[in-house]
């Protein structure tokens, strides 16, 4: 009933002792040494090469990099008044969240400055993108870590157009102010010849989850939790969730005017908790998914999104009044997950109406048709929940009964077609994120289609869903679940180009 329940109301889910020598056999420390301390950067040669000076309190800075950089981001904490009375501490990006909106233009080379002025290591990946391994963001790439009090330059050619995002990608195990809990996100905006669909305006909508804190899986917090996990033991739950910077009711509502045609950019930006969204009296017509455009637009009263999804969808404003744009669970509406939007001349409390319950599918947006190429290679990935390890709070994960960094990377040659089977056997959703590359939806359950690209899958639980790839960029590619919990307790895997 519980697995049903989650279907109809659309919610898809969103050692602590130094290892000085440990490895995923090809010389890249994992992210859990590497966070107990700060030492760790003397660990491995390879890293020690790649990574800038380790300052320490009171000692000299580094050097700059020469020049001036396109654009800077400052990694530093923050005070974040989100409703009235309401004030998070977090760490965030030129002292606000979402960080500054970067719009670049696609194969236009770029340089951006990254200064950490924070107490920890961290590091920005370029989610979406598709350049090289070492400006990619990921340590499990080879990235540079950014240690403290260290100004970092990653250069690359952004590619391809479409709606992107940056984000950290240090780990956070159990120490929820870091990692993808904190205010470390913001739009990344890649321009191209194309656009999406005539539009009068645009705005983008950031959604996140503030306060964690650990809480027992229990039946009450199932009926709390968006993502009604099914395993037992513990969890992270949310005092607030806001849309861009405010809770629901306090900042700046969106305004409108009737006829207008408002292109929204939604970003789940959450460190677990997946999201269903809608507004009363309006449908969202999706162009794209993840940044792609889609190959048959289609008009929805709800949109669902898990972690680190992106939709791009027209909004035709012809229903004047003052409305919530917001989660369709009460709950989350209570903690603050929505925004109003406002008609010109229209006054009022904001109306919430409650949408049909319907079945989010993917399928919808794509070609019902069978993938026109075939799969030169086909990887069976089974993700499995194996239990708490050690003194963990949390379980850990495994692919195909393995986690990081015990786990072989997949093997892949340059320019072939590789078809990776998603085979969720646990109580939980995992959205699957392939970094570096975009791969073709081509199967969910026994459904086929095509032309669906994505960087982001959601894989329900006790479902299968295949996805198809081009091993078109060189380099070390990390996939991984996007949930923060999750990859931080193992849900990884690199896939390396073979000669």
């Amino acid at each position: 009933m519980v697995g049903l329940e989650r279907r109809m109301l659309l919610q898809p889910k969103g050692d602590a002792q130094l290892q000085s020598s440990k490895s995923d056999g090809s010389g890249i420390m994992n992210r859990r040494s590497f966070i107990s301390s700060a030492g760790v950067l003397l660990a491995s040669s390879s890293l020690h090469a790649a990574m800038p000076f380790q300052a320490k309190k009171g000692s000299p800075l580094p050097a700059q990099p020469a020049g001036k950089a396109d654009h800077t981001l400052r990694i530093d904490s923050c005070s974040l008044e989100i409703g009235p009375g309401v004030t998070v501490e977090t760490i965030g990006y030129n002292g606000k969240v979402p960080g500054p909106l970067l719009r670049l233009r696609e194969g236009v080379p770029v340089t951006i400055d990254v200064t950490n002025a924070s107490d920890d290591p961290d590091i920005v990946h370029w989610h979406g993108l598709a350049i090289d391994s070492l400006n990619d963001g990921a340590m499990e790439e080879g990235s540079p870590m950014i240690s403290a009090g260290s100004t970092h330059r990653y250069t690359f050619t952004p590619k391809p157009a479409g709606t992107r995002w940056y984000h950290t990608h240090a780990a956070a195990y159990d120490n929820l102010k870091l990692g993808t809990y904190s205010g470390q996100f913001g739009f990344l905006l890649i321009e191209g010849k194309d656009q999406p669909a005539h539009y009068d305006q645009e705005i983008n909508l950031a959604i996140h989850h503030w306060e964690p804190s650990f809480v027992p899986m229990v039946e009450t917090m199932r009926e709390e939790s968006s993502n009604v996990p099914l395993t037992t033991g513990s969890d992270v739950g949310y005092k607030y969730a806001t849309i861009n910077a405010h809770m629901l009711g306090a900042g700046e509502p969106i305004r409108v005017k009737q006829g207008e045609r408002v292109l929204m950019r939604l970003l789940n930006a959450s460190a677990t908790e997946n999201v269903v969204l809608a507004l009363p009296g309006h449908t969202f017509m999706v162009m794209a998914t993840d940044g792609n455009p889609v190959p048959n637009p289609k008009k929805v009263e709800v949109l669902s999104l898990a972690v680190a999804e992106r939709v791009d969808a027209i909004v035709e404003m012809n229903s004047p009044g003052v409305w919530v744009l917001g989660s369709t669970l009460e709950k989350a509406r209570e903690m603050g997950l929505g925004i109003v939007v406002e008609y010109a001349g229209k006054t009022g409390t904001p109306v919430w109406k409650d949408p049909a319950p319907v079945d989010w599918d993917y399928t919808q947006f794509a070609s019902s048709a069978a993938p026109t190429q075939t799969a030169d290679e086909t990887f069976i990935l089974t993700f499995r929940d194996n239990g708490p390890k050690r003194d963990a709070k949390f379980d850990t994960w495994t692919i195909n009964n393995k986690s990081w960094p015990e786990i072989e990377p997949l093997m892949v040659q340059q320019g072939k077609r590789y078809r990776l089977v998603f085979r969720n056997g646990s109580g939980d959703q995992h959205p699957i994120h392939l970094h570096r590359h975009t791969f073709e939806v081509t199967q969910i359950g026994k459904k086929q289609m095509s032309g669906l690209m994505k960087d982001v899958i959601n894989v329900m639980p006790l479902d299968t869903v295949q996805v198809d790839f081009v091993a078109n960029n060189p380099g070390d590619t990390l996939m991984h679940c996007h949930q923060q919990l999750h990859m931080d307790y193992g849900f990884m895997q690199l896939i390396k180009y073979s000669g």
